[in-house]
């Protein structure tokens, strides 16, 4: 079961619930909120939905990796995250995300225990949501580098059901904050996942690796948005919350300037 935050009991802690908006956007979000709650203003948790599809790519992934004509032609946007790792494309409806922010003092330098902090209302809620889970035993070889849900899974921060991957799960820091953000597989859709990327494998090969909430539990998208939800709130004491108008904005010019902006989100990591 989770255990609820424990540091600094006189900070603000507040929920911002499931909103569906672009993933350009949701990255600034992420990005703002560390920002916040660095400088003195409330810590988040959140819980978000990518509207429409997005492929994340890692932030020092090959863009060669990413097959963008055929995202153009399905009409999924490409971002880049803050985190590492290999590309995840979150469905709209198969993909539930959500992120952490809090002033980095708040949570240990030692990243395996970060995490591991971190990642309790995510098996809180998964619990809940009648899903036998935690973090696999041992790390697991790639499969496929470019997908994050193929490459090597490691005992920090990816979470297995049936010995397979539901959830995984990234840490950075920025401006004296920590950000985690994570997505969990509502629904696995192996073939547009991996029709994302140049020269993928067979779909078999991801069902081997991946599961999903809905092959585990029966479930609703709805109920298991309200369950992670409510695992959030109680672990950080949290209230019901928006962003401000200020964050809003510094949030859209965040991703003019780089979550949609092509020369930033397509750079070559290896030319830097």
């Amino acid at each position: 079961m989770s255990h609820s935050v424990d540091h600094d009991p006189n900070g603000e802690w507040r929920l911002i619930r499931q909103e569906a908006r672009a993933g350009p956007m949701q990255m600034a979000l992420d990005e703002i909120a560390a920002e916040t709650a660095a400088s003195g203003g409330p810590r988040t948790v959140r819980v978000y939905q990518w509207k429409p599809g997005c492929l994340s790519v890692g932030y020092h992934q090959d863009p060669a990796t990413v097959n963008w004509e055929a995202c153009r032609q399905q009409g999924i946007d490409v971002t880049r995250r803050q985190t590492g790792g290999g590309g995840i494309y979150h469905d709209t409806y198969g993909d539930i995300s959500y992120s952490i922010a809090a002033p980095l003092e708040e949570f240990p330098n030692d990243l395996l225990e970060a995490y591991h902090r971190l990642c309790e209302p995510v098996l809180d809620a998964l619990e809940r949501m009648g899903v036998e889970a935690n973090f696999v035993e041992h790390e697991v070889e790639s499969l496929y580098t470019p997908a994050c849900y193929l490459r090597g899974l490691h005992p920090a921060h990816d979470i297995v059901a049936g010995g397979k991957k539901i959830s995984g799960n990234a840490q950075y820091r920025r401006k004296n904050a920590v950000i985690q953000h994570g997505s969990l597989t509502y629904r696995s859709g192996a073939d547009q996942h991996l029709s994302t990327f140049v020269d993928p494998p067979a779909a078999e090969t991801f069902d081997q690796r991946v599961t999903s909430i809905a092959a585990q539990s029966d479930i609703s998208r709805s109920e298991a948005v309200d369950t992670l939800e409510a695992a959030l709130a109680e672990w950080a004491g949290a209230t019901d919350g928006a962003w401000t108008n200020a964050e809003l904005r510094e949030a859209t010019n965040r991703v003019a300037e780089q979550y949609a902006n092509a020369e930033w989100v397509r750079r070559d990591p290896n030319t830097r």
